[in-house]
């Protein structure tokens, strides 16, 4: 009976290594996918939530617009 229960225990040191290397390997893959795609969703949460504030340019009509001055095709700011 002694030699039944030597030959249950046949995994070696290294084979236990290379299994706990494989899940760490995993566990590593698992996280960073997981952080990729919480950061992808993060950054269309911010795109689609946010709305950026208005800079100062020259509106269509405006006849002060100078040489070097380009003004939106269609501002979603509001006028003045």
């Amino acid at each position: 009976m002694i030699a039944d229960a030597a030959m249950v225990d046949t995994m070696t040191a290294t084979e236990r290594k290379s299994g706990s290397r494989k899940t760490l390997i995993w566990l590593l893959v698992a996280a960073g996918a997981a952080v990729f795609i919480g950061a992808n969703a993060h950054l269309v949460y911010v795109a689609t939530s946010s709305q950026p504030d208005c800079i100062a340019h020259a509106r269509i009509g405006e006849t002060t617009a100078g040489a070097g001055q380009f003004s939106a095709a269609r501002s979603s700011c509001s006028s003045r």
